[in-house]
């Protein structure tokens, strides 16, 4: 069970998560009862309710939030058609194949959602700022405190929004202006970066008791961000300034509590039912299905539709994403991240060991996984996004519910079942970040440090006796390995198309059922419901204007 101190505020913020399922257009200007903020518990309800509105466009939720174009677009995975499922108006196929349209409700509902989310954070800002709290019990530290927490976490809003869709309005108080205009994406990047660098030194320090809301560790991870891809942004490079923010959080100075950070020994902690554990986990999307009810929403992306079979669980899913075909091959054998997070083969029940039989074309056969994506059934030698089967594709095993099979005294096997957070940043993103800085800033060419960094992590993935012969040297650490190694380490984590357009890949190669496209499309279009509420906003490059 998760400690109680966070939890009784955080629950209070999920109280007013019933809101959360209405797309208004303008989600900017939504304006919220000036009767709210009366004392400590309602202030706190409104710092925290940001974050749960996070879960719906943050992680892989069911809606069409960030997760969704900034990872169905790459080069890892995708959401094929399989028999009668999957088709739904061809959306995946555009995000696939690069040949979306200005008109995509799924970009529009990303739109509003990051910017709804915004929202969430602008007035709480406002009325925090404005009240004199000390009567409620609140001291001036703690509402600037407050304050930093909720302009930090405003400006990750805003890093996300800026990396799908480029020249978007700055926005800062509720309606006000009601139509605001588009703003080049360096002068977004420009205030993301001093909204974090103003506020980062009066934010709560990462602590047992805020996993899951912006602390100065998560505003140094967003600086590593930030930095990274300072050069596509802006036009200009920022190597430096990402090696050094990323070395405030590995040497202590970064804003944890207790000075330390550190990689987690395995490739299980940071993904399990008690993550919030964790020594690397700098930022998440909490979950606490135990006391609050408030469950991760990422298996009706991922899980089969009798996936509560093969884990012991309640969840199943929709049978969506799966790996291209290929990415499972790009794992070596004795990589235990192929056999940890990864799931293919004859599926098995977790309690009686018989086989799981499939309920669409293997309706009462073993149901299989497979890295393909063809009609077998119908002896079709095809491999495309409309070819699919139930049993296509590799499946996703990352992240691990647990599962609520009850045994003989009648505890429940887990007891932390449904209580995996969601990592947005973890330190070994860091440490790959870094890396990657070390090696621009050295003619794209690996050092020594890079190459300890990397191994660092990498060495995790391997018994004891394959590590030596899996570790990487200045040689083998090319930046075409770099990537491929950012691939399989980051699966699943929603940096894959960042990735590519940093690494010039992702509209320049062809991978599986996909060819190059135009160069334009290294950025979603402004949506055009969006232009049309808002004559103000500009559309980029390349779209119909």
């Amino acid at each position: 069970m998760k400690k109680q101190p966070f939890l009784k505020v955080f629950m209070m913020g999920i109280i007013l998560l019933a809101g959360c399922t209405k797309l208004d257009e303008n989600a900017y200007d939504e304006m919220i009862t000036d009767n709210f903020y009366n004392n400590r518990t309602e202030v706190i309800s409104a710092v925290l309710r940001p974050y749960t509105h996070a879960n719906a466009w943050v992680t892989p939720s069911g809606q069409d939030g960030w997760w969704r174009p900034a990872e169905l677009s790459g080069d890892q995975l995708a959401w094929p058609t399989k028999g009668r499922h999957g088709e739904d108006g061809g959306k995946w196929k555009r995000l696939h194949y690069h040949t979306w349209t200005v008109d995509e409700g799924g970009l529009n509902n990303a739109w509003s959602l990051m910017y709804w989310g915004m929202g969430l954070c602008n007035d709480p800002i406002q009325n925090i700022e404005s009240r004199d709290l000390v009567q409620m019990g609140i001291t001036q530290e703690e509402k600037d405190a407050f304050i930093a927490e909720l302009k930090l976490l405003r400006a990750f809003h805003y890093l996300k929004l800026m990396d799908l869709f480029g020249n978007i309005p700055i926005v800062t108080e509720v309606g006000v202006p009601a139509q605001p205009e588009t703003r080049s994406r360096v002068e977004v990047f420009n205030f993301i970066e001093s909204e974090i660098l103003e506020n980062i030194d009066k934010a709560p320090k990462l602590s047992e008791d805020m996993l899951g809301r912006m602390t100065q560790a998560g505003a140094y991870a967003m600086l590593v961000e930030l930095y990274l891809n300072a050069e596509v942004w802006t036009g200009t490079p920022r190597w430096d300034d990402c090696i050094a923010a990323a070395d405030k959080l590995m040497n202590g100075e970064g804003g944890a509590q207790n000075g330390v950070m550190a990689l987690d020994p395995n490739i299980e902690d940071q993904f399990n039912t008690t993550n919030h554990l964790s020594k690397e986990v700098i930022f998440s999307i909490a979950y606490d299905y135990t006391i609050a009810q408030f469950q991760p929403s990422w298996p009706s992306e991922f899980y089969h539709f009798k996936q509560r079979e093969i884990y012991g669980g309640g969840r199943n899913g929709n049978d969506g994403i799966v790996l291209i075909p290929g990415v499972y091959t790009t794992y070596d054998d004795e990589d235990l991240r192929k056999s940890e997070w990864l799931l293919e083969g004859p599926m098995f029940n977790f309690e009686t060991g018989d086989p799981v039989t499939g309920s669409e074309e293997y309706n009462g056969q073993q149901l299989v996984f497979v890295d393909n994506i063809q009609k077998n059934k119908s002896g079709s030698t095809e491999s495309t996004m409309s070819e699919g089967e139930e049993n296509s594709g590799v499946r996703f095993n990352k992240y691990k519910l647990g599962n609520q099979v009850v045994g003989e005294d009648g505890t429940p096997i887990d007891p932390n079942y449904n209580n995996t957070d969601w990592n947005i940043y973890r330190l070994t993103w860091i440490y790959f970040a870094k890396a990657e800085a070390l090696m621009r800033k050295n003619g794209n060419t690996a050092t020594a440090e890079a190459v300890d960094l990397i191994n660092q992590s990498r060495q995790r993935a391997f018994d004891e006796e394959d590590r030596g012969a899996n570790a990487y040297t200045t040689a083998t650490l090319t930046m075409d390995e770099l990537l491929a190694e950012r691939g399989r380490e980051f699966i699943f984590e929603g940096f894959r198309r960042n990735d590519l357009i940093r690494f010039g890949k992702f509209t320049t190669e062809s991978w599986w059922d996909h060819e190059p496209s135009e160069p334009y499309r290294e950025l979603f279009p402004i949506p055009q419901r969006q232009r049309d509420l808002n004559p103000n906003l500009d559309q980029n490059p390349g779209y119909p204007q």
